[in-house]
């Protein structure tokens, strides 16, 4: 045997143990993957409520004031008539904190003696659209909206606070 063989054998063993040591820890590098797919994830907007079109969700970054807020509505017969009857993913932005408090002043909506929105009393279909709740916002709730005029979000009834399990998680806009 020459020298050059014995280098070639080495390599060859070296490189043999390398693939089988890659494909042994492959399980252990999915993980992290998997974690980051199951909380994360990339949003396009079919709605003109928001000026964006594509949005990054994170499940664990932190609800603020000013944010946006990614939640799943309650059924109601507006959503439905309105959107179709598969459940939708509702974004908009955080506008009020749980201990806010909303009122109703005629069709403005202030939060903390703040305007925020102005309420209409049908949909661009007729439907009777029926003002949202006032008062404190709940803990764990937050009122979620737009400064789009035909915003559909916590102004009215059939959104209301959005709280708990409704909420995905919070985001920001990369389009």
């Amino acid at each position: 045997m020459t020298i050059k063989s014995l280098s070639t054998k080495a390599h060859r063993r070296i490189k043999r143990i390398a693939i089988l040591t890659a494909l042994a820890s492959l399980p252990f590098a999915a993980q992290p993957f998997e974690d980051f797919r199951q909380s994360h994830a990339f949003l396009l907007n079919a709605s003109p409520s928001l000026p964006n079109w594509a949005f990054w969700l994170d499940k664990h970054m932190p609800i603020k004031r000013g944010g946006l807020i990614f939640f799943e509505p309650r059924p109601s017969t507006i959503l439905s008539a309105q959107f179709g009857s598969s459940p939708q993913l509702f974004g908009k932005y955080e506008l009020g904190m749980p201990g806010d408090i909303v009122t109703h002043k005629g069709k403005d909506v202030l939060i903390n003696g703040k305007f925020v929105a102005r309420t209409k009393s049908e949909t661009r279909l007729g439907l009777k659209l029926t003002k949202g709740p006032a008062g404190a916002i709940p803990d764990g709730c937050y009122y979620a909206g737009s400064a789009h005029k035909d915003g559909f979000d916590s102004r009215y009834a059939d959104i209301g606070f959005v709280c708990g399990a409704q909420i995905l998680g919070s985001g920001r806009a990369i389009l």
